[in-house]
């Protein structure tokens, strides 16, 4: 690999670690109340998409800290007859996820959200939707995760069936996000602004 090749992916690195505090700062600065009220305009506008209203099979995030709650999303996919399925890690750091039934208690982890307590990890390809957590979107469905790859090596485990779909408050849209390889993009970014579809047109 060239030298400019190393400085390049040395540069996009920085550019994510960067944009990573700054989108956590925005994010923490929204007052509870506050959080809770646009939480709902996500989830209303999530469960709007003709993609979602179809789906047998989602697969959501637990949220942890100042993410976009998604315990209503939850309850509310479940009310509907879904599948729900909730990711949890394996000792080696490989995501996968289990479906969870009403009322299942759920694990705390070590890393944040709580996961199944009945870990039968579910074939990727069954599922229709995954809704995404990520620090920062931009308009080409580039996404902006933790820094640990766990999402993107699921989503390519996926394949391309599934509908991706991210989540978020609209101060977490920026114009660029440094893409690196390896890096999955999703379809849909939902925010309490609305639903950016970001797939190339047919």
């Amino acid at each position: 690999m060239p030298p400019e090749s190393l400085d390049g992916a040395g540069a996009a690195k920085a550019d994510k670690s960067a944009l990573r505090s700054r989108m956590r700062r925005l994010r923490a600065a929204i007052p509870p109340s506050e959080r809770a009220r646009l939480a709902d305009l996500v989830e209303e506008t999530l469960f709007g998409l003709l993609e979602v209203h179809s789906a047998r099979t989602v697969l959501l995030f637990y949220s942890f800290g100042t993410e976009v709650a998604t315990g209503g999303m939850a309850e509310r996919a479940l009310r509907a007859g879904k599948r729900l399925l909730l990711p949890y890690l394996e000792e080696e750091g490989v995501m996968e996820a289990a479906e969870v039934l009403p009322g299942e208690p759920l694990e705390p982890s070590g890393y944040g959200p709580r996961e199944p307590g009945r870990r039968v990890a579910v074939d990727p390809a069954d599922v229709d939707v995954v809704v995404a957590p990520g620090l920062a979107f931009d308009g080409k469905g580039n996404r902006l995760g933790y820094g640990g790859g766990y999402y993107d090596r699921y989503l390519v485990r996926m394949g391309h069936r599934a509908v991706r779909v991210g989540v978020a408050f609209s101060l977490q849209l920026v114009d660029r996000i440094p893409v690196e390889p390896g890096d999955e993009r999703v379809d849909i970014v939902v925010t309490n602004e609305g639903a950016l579809d970001v797939r190339p047109v047919q």
